[in-house]
């Protein structure tokens, strides 16, 4: 991940334009008051995330559901063991 810059809340108002370019090649964390509110970032690396995640969910949910399977636990035994918790 590329080093992240900083701005002031403040300047990212008065320097949206740069803001805007900056984000496009790093993020860029934004303060109000010393403490860190948002991260600007580009769109691209915005869906690099997003696809990371899902396919982290994904590769989650397929262990589980081999677990699942080496446990002989079906889909009818999760419905009676959820039906018994409430």
């Amino acid at each position: 991940m590329p080093r992240m810059n900083e701005m002031t809340a403040k300047d990212a108002k008065n320097r949206f334009s740069q803001l805007l370019d900056t984000a496009q090649r790093t993020p860029v964390r934004v303060t109000r008051n010393g403490r860190p509110v948002t991260i600007v970032l580009s769109v691209q690396h915005y869906e690099r995330l997003r696809g990371a995640a899902w396919e982290r969910l994904a590769a989650t949910m397929d262990r589980m559901d081999e677990e699942a399977s080496a446990n002989n636990l079906t889909d009818a035994k999760l419905d009676a063991l959820l039906a018994n918790e409430s």
